[in-house]
């Protein structure tokens, strides 16, 4: 029987990955590091993570598990326009665990958004970005 609730929880997973754009870090590093203009950066995990690490120019939202969270998260993006390049990214667990990023990505494409991908974090920021030295700044 836990054979087979391990597979259902990996085939949610990939399920939930199916349904969204993603970027994978390297992408979004190469993308950061290049001479384009970077998408927006939006961070929808909790304070504690932002304020101990992020990625160089992101916006804290908030965790997007919360309604405070949803509601910090339409402030910060209220005013960019609907075809914006965005990123969102939380990292503070597993991929398939995470509480903040469905939901970020759901209101954002209920506002319109067009162009939205959700950092694909497998594990956490840590051992996913930070350890691989992808772009990072300490917080205030």
């Amino acid at each position: 029987m836990r054979i087979v609730a391990v597979v259902f929880l990996i085939a949610l997973a990939v399920g939930l990955a199916a349904e969204m754009p993603l970027i994978q870090p390297k992408e979004l590093a190469s993308e950061l590091q290049g001479k384009g203009t970077p998408p927006a950066l939006i961070h929808v995990g909790f304070n504690v993570l932002y304020r101990s690490r992020r990625i160089p120019g992101s916006v804290y939202a908030g965790p997007a598990s919360t309604p405070e969270g949803l509601a910090a998260l339409r402030t910060a993006v209220g005013k960019f326009a609907r075809d914006k390049e965005m990123v969102v990214y939380c990292g503070c667990c597993p991929w398939d665990h995470c509480p903040n990023i469905k939901p970020a990505m759901e209101l954002l494409r209920q506002m319109g958004f067009t162009r939205v991908k959700a950092l694909y974090i497998p594990t956490n920021m840590v051992q996913d970005w930070f350890d691989h030295g992808y772009p990072a700044e300490a917080g205030k």
